[in-house]
């Protein structure tokens, strides 16, 4: 990972050249998640937002399979924190997710990681880290991984998370 794209200010970017790459700053985000933290992933199909989530569950030593949630919406992995993982692609607006069950006070005392995070609009927390992944283009496994947060807490993990991911 090219980590000298990261300022000491709440937002930045990272470039990790393969899933494993993508997975291991995942696994630094678990590791330093605490109650209450919201990761806000979006970007295109393909861009490795199932892969940075499978990588939140194993920092959380979450030891059950994590896979894209999107026929069911949310799935529920238990670890160190509760791990409640959304993927938002199938909805049709922003409401659904509200008459679903997706964002609950339940996730207050876990860790929500929710994929297509854009189409649920105004419904999620202001403290929040958002990160966005695209393909680098004309490399094939490399990801562009940009990041900011909306508060203080989310800006305190990403200053330990991003700041040493490996």
């Amino acid at each position: 990972m090219d980590r000298s794209a990261i300022p000491l200010a709440p937002a930045g970017s990272i470039k990790t050249r393969s899933a494993a790459e993508t997975r291991a700053l995942g696994r630094a985000l678990g590791r330093e998640a605490l109650p209450g933290t919201l990761l806000a992933l979006s970007g295109p199909l393909g861009a490795g937002k199932t892969q940075l989530a499978k990588g939140v569950a194993e920092g959380l030593d979450v030891h059950s399979v994590v896979n894209s949630p999107t026929f069911v919406l949310m799935n529920e992995h238990e670890g160190r924190l509760r791990l409640f993982h959304v993927d938002a692609y199938r909805l049709g607006d922003p409401e659904e997710a509200l008459a679903a069950g997706l964002l609950d006070e339940r996730q207050s005392g876990g860790v929500a990681v929710v994929e297509w995070a854009d189409r649920l609009d105004g419904l999620l927390t202001d403290d929040r880290l958002e990160i966005e992944l695209a393909p680098v283009p004309g490399e094939d496994r490399s990801r562009l991984i940009g990041w900011r947060a909306t508060g203080p807490q989310h800006a305190a993990l990403a200053m330990r998370a991003l700041g040493g991911a490996s």
